[in-house]
């Protein structure tokens, strides 16, 4: 449920008649297809009512593309560059387990899911990312993502009562860290730095952005993230195309296609240690038991992955607002098929979410607009 007046946490086109060249490059129309997404401009996607009128729209840009590079949907602009944020972790984790720094460590699912995961700091996200740093010889001095006050209340507030201080541990995105570093302690590189771009570790997982997306990204804008490392620019329709060579890796390289395969079957199987508690991707993830990997960032960025359709979806919500994020997404997913009613049903809020006064009494809803997929 949303709060009045709060932008709710979530951790963080169907067009058709595109092509994504094999060999990299923009997406650039092609022959047959009907174009379902409407105009090219970004359209209202997201609307948000009190009483009997709407208050507030959120606008974005969306896409679905196959793992042949094809545009199936879209809305607005996808060639234009987004920071894709966190809902890339599974791209960036690509590295973990291709060097073979996974299993010489003999790590499993359950710290790649975290590898990929944006969590909310609770005690299973924290412990699991501490045993893992202990197993790897690594301590929390080594992790440059900065500490952060768990995204979970509950945990904030023991840690508060405890008069403890968060760590870099508690930082949504220390499955990630502990990642980058577990591969640089398996290449032998130095663990100092490792956030910046020139670095070994970001090097690499910019290589791996470019073969994923098929897109040259050595001229590309880029920043730097909240847990400091290096951000991209890519276009909304390649990073739709990465996702969808993660639903269906059959043009990829043999031990490419068995990385994301597993990071795929991790990222599905461990749905709470991707989040956690009252977050949006943990109760699609399962609500879907496997059949839709989704993973939001910040300033409204989403991902999801459909493995049965071999389909990727990417997501930019104009003002950057992750409770349109969410509802947005949810259309989507809806859109796909991938769930049933029935699963539909056991997270019904995620489509329509009511907004609450600090009362606690329905005032209004955030919905699907006119146009977008119910």
């Amino acid at each position: 449920m949303s709060q009045d007046n709060q932008d709710s946490h979530g951790h963080s086109s169907c067009c058709g008649g595109h092509h994504h060249p094999a060999g990299g490059g923009k997406l650039r129309p092609g022959e047959g297809g009907a174009d379902l997404g409407g105009p090219a401009d970004s359209p209202i996607t997201v609307e948000v009512t009190r009483g009997t009128m709407v208050e507030s729209i959120h606008r974005a840009r969306a896409c679905i593309v196959d793992a042949a590079g094809h545009v199936l949907a879209r809305w607005g602009d996808i060639e234009a560059p987004v920071y894709a944020r966190s809902a890339i972790k599974s791209l960036q984790a690509i590295p973990l387990v291709e060097t073979g720094a996974l299993d010489a460590f003999a790590l499993g699912d359950e710290e790649l899911a975290l590898a990929c995961s944006s969590h909310n700091g609770e005690a299973r996200h924290t412990g699991l990312a501490r045993a893992w740093a202990e197993r790897v010889g690594l301590s929390v001095g080594d992790y440059e993502c900065g500490a952060q006050v768990p995204y979970d209340p509950e945990t904030a507030a023991d840690l508060l009562r405890r008069g403890e201080a968060p760590t870099a541990f508690h930082n949504n995105c220390s499955g990630k860290h502990t990642g980058f570093l577990t591969t640089a302690m398996h290449k032998g590189e130095r663990l100092k730095g490792y956030v910046r771009y020139g670095h070994p570790v970001q090097q690499r997982i910019l290589g791996v952005l470019e073969q994923m997306t098929g897109q040259d990204l050595s001229g590309a804008p880029w920043g730097i993230d909240g847990c400091s490392i290096p951000t991209i620019g890519i276009p909304l329709g390649a990073i739709a195309y990465a996702m969808a060579r993660i639903a269906d890796p059959i043009d990829l390289p043999d031990a490419r296609a068995e990385a994301v395969t597993r990071i795929a079957r991790a990222w599905g199987g461990h749905p709470f240690l991707i989040a956690g508690t009252g977050t949006f991707d943990t109760a699609v993830m399962e609500a879907a038991e496997g059949a839709v990997l989704v993973k939001g960032g910040a300033e409204g960025v989403g991902c999801a992955v459909i493995p049965d359709q071999g389909i990727g979806i990417a997501l930019k919500i104009e003002d950057g607002a992750a409770r349109a994020r969410e509802v947005a997404m949810a259309a989507l997913i809806r859109a796909t098929g991938a769930l049933s009613d029935a699963q539909w049903a056991r997270v019904p809020d995620l489509l329509t979410v009511p907004l609450l006064n600090r009362a606690g009494t329905r005032v209004g809803e955030l919905r699907p607009a006119a146009g977008w997929p119910r």
